[in-house]
């Protein structure tokens, strides 16, 4: 049986979210984050050497990665194709594209700016604030926001000629897809004027699997 290491308010539950909608019997070991660091619990690296969520186990073998874990339970448990468009090459490359985007060029400038936010907010001697708070300002406003912006421009224009993120039918990047709009929502204000990145966060979010991984994941932030 298929085991998901899960912590709370992370990228593990699209992972869950993909095991609702695959059918499957699994397992969920819930953990949760330190209160001061709000890092995950050392617990985690009994399993994989970084410590880190999501990973699974199943049948002795321990997978890591958000796009490895996607790619793993769709190859070897999607028995009816649902999220498979190897039959369609441009659904394929779309596929492929966006489920290396996701981790490769929008988290790095979100996880920055959750960064320097709480750099503009972290306890420090009152005589070094200003700096450091004008130094984060300025970074913000310079390279992460214009970054983050013509990223989420990006997804915005294809996704209003798109239903999903590789054409008419779900597949693996969806799956790695939903966690970083949904934390561009509470991130960057423009991403809330975006029609487009609405209605597919709204239409993932309504789905019953979706909502299954919510009531089976525990409290998530960004839904």
């Amino acid at each position: 049986m298929v085991t998901l290491h899960h912590l709370e308010n992370s990228r593990s539950q699209r992972i869950l979210w993909l095991l609702e909608e695959l059918g499957i019997e699994y397992e969920i070991k819930l953990y949760k984050r330190d209160p001061k660091t709000n890092l995950a619990p050392d617990e985690l690296k009994a399993i994989h050497p970084l410590g880190k969520s999501p990973l699974i186990t199943d049948g002795g073998k321990v997978i890591a990665e958000s796009a490895v874990i996607i790619n793993y339970l769709i190859r070897n448990y999607d028995k009816d194709n649902r999220f498979t468009n190897a039959t369609d090459s441009d659904a394929a490359q779309q596929n492929e594209y966006w489920l290396h985007f996701a981790e490769g060029s929008l988290m790095p400038y979100l996880v920055m700016s959750l960064v320097f936010t709480k750099v503009k907010t972290a306890p420090m001697p009152f005589f070094v604030r200003p700096v450091a708070k004008g130094i984060a300002d300025q970074v913000m406003k310079t390279f992460i926001s214009p970054n983050v912006e013509n990223s989420l421009r990006f997804i915005e224009d294809h996704l209003s000629k798109n239903m999903w993120f590789s054409g008419d039918e779900m597949s693996a990047a969806d799956f790695q897809m939903i966690f970083p709009l949904e934390a561009a929502m509470t991130r960057s204000d423009i991403a809330s004027k975006l029609p487009a990145i609405n209605a597919w966060v709204k239409k993932v979010h309504a789905l019953p699997a979706y909502q299954n991984a919510l009531k089976k994941g525990g409290p998530y932030d960004y839904a």
